[in-house]
């Protein structure tokens, strides 16, 4: 019996929270495993329960994940007698009493794009912030045993940036679990999108941040309307551009100036935040996925959206060619005139989209959380073989 531990102290949104959300109970589903995941108080009743996995909720508030990680969490892993560590936040334990694998799966720390993008924006804080947590990632991939990377671009990227050898394991989709529930939408969600029926709908998943590059999307749309006639458009978004609304520190306030300048108001329909296991009803009422940002690591709505039957349309990033390869139209990241007319060709090109969706489709088959585990299990295991036994460093 092997005793994995955790660390999904990090997982609060976005890609940390949807990893955490899909791999456990295919962790549970694993034979002679015992695990252990130290994670915040919010996921807890989320997550379930499992006969092999128990969920501790450290006291953290007190002193910050950061220096809790460092000073606290060795001695909580000691204590539950793991063999092996799993670090899910991308910064690994400087002395680790146990093997450690590090889930390294942050671009920004790499991406030239996103610190002149912090700059354009005057968020003096923000970039020096960044600087400072690469620095601690970059350490980290040196400290950890292994580190993994969830596409072979990023992984490419990391071996660039830290001249250490990187694992890549494709995050994967659960297509059951991802269509299983059928609670209807909230209301007031539900009257938005029944305003948007005879409307060319694009859909964008993510919480408001700088890297998703909300701003070349919106200043495509009015490029967009001119080449499509009499036919509206409308942009749905899972968030709201609006302080306080979104996870992170980002602003969002000249984002929705933007809009109101380029007078768009009415073609962007902020619909919040949905819940996860309601995302595929959104998808499925949508005509065409796009993604403009800058930087990317996996993009789990990229294969969202290709389970679901909607064509992509992407920023060329390697990452997005990997992952879609030919199931998806790509576009300069910073290029709205590019954007604006990919997305005209293919809302006027049903044949293509089609055949782009029924691609798609097949390739969303390609990724698998159950196959992500079992690797991650193999790697766990292969360390624990080779290292049984390291010296108590505290």
């Amino acid at each position: 019996m092997m005793h994995l531990f955790i660390n999904s102290l990090a997982a609060s949104a976005g890609g940390g929270l949807t990893y955490v959300r899909n791999v456990l109970p295919h962790l549970a589903a694993q034979p002679d495993l015992q695990v252990t995941v130290a994670l915040r108080p919010t996921l807890r009743e989320e997550l379930g329960d499992f006969q092999n996995i128990a969920l501790v909720v450290p006291d953290i508030a007190h002193v910050g994940r950061f220096w809790y990680e460092q000073s606290a969490l060795p001695r909580l892993i000691r204590n539950c007698r793991a063999q092996v560590l799993l670090s899910t936040g991308n910064f690994a334990l400087r002395k680790s009493p146990i093997p450690q694998i590090l889930l390294s799966r942050n671009s920004l720390y790499t991406c030239g794009d996103f610190y002149r993008d912090l700059l354009s924006r005057r968020e003096y804080r923000t970039w020096l912030d960044t600087h400072m947590r690469a620095a601690f990632a970059k350490r980290s991939i040196h400290w950890a045993d292994v580190t993994v990377a969830p596409s072979h671009a990023f992984a490419d990227e990391l071996i660039r940036w830290t001249s250490a050898p990187i694992v890549a394991i494709h995050h994967g989709f659960d297509r059951q679990t991802f269509f299983q529930d059928d609670t209807p939408l909230a209301p007031a969600v539900e009257e938005k999108l029944r305003r948007t029926e005879q409307s060319l709908k694009l859909l964008f998943v993510s919480h408001y941040n700088y890297y998703r590059n909300f701003e070349t999307l919106f200043r495509a749309l009015p490029l967009l309307r001119d080449r499509m006639g009499d036919r509206p458009v409308k942009l749905l978004l899972t968030c709201q551009l609006a302080a306080g609304k979104n996870p992170g520190t980002y602003r969002p306030e000249a984002a929705a100036a933007l809009v109101k300048k380029l007078g768009i108001s009415d073609m962007v329909v902020e619909l919040g935040a949905i819940p996860y296991q309601q995302l595929h009803q959104l998808y499925r009422r949508t005509d065409l996925y796009v993604t403009p940002a800058y930087a990317e690591t996996f993009a789990h709505p990229l294969v969202e959206a290709m389970a679901s039957g909607v064509p992509v349309i992407a920023s060329d990033l390697p990452v997005h060619r990997e992952i879609c390869q030919d199931a998806a139209a790509y576009f300069p990241p910073l290029s709205a005139k590019e954007l604006a007319e990919t997305l005209a060709r293919l809302a006027g090109a049903s044949g293509t989209s089609r055949h782009m969706a029924d691609v798609g489709f097949e390739r969303s088959q390609q990724f698998s959380w159950k196959a992500h585990v079992e690797e991650i299990v193999k790697l766990c295991r292969s360390l624990v073989a080779s290292k049984t036994s390291r010296p108590d460093t505290h």
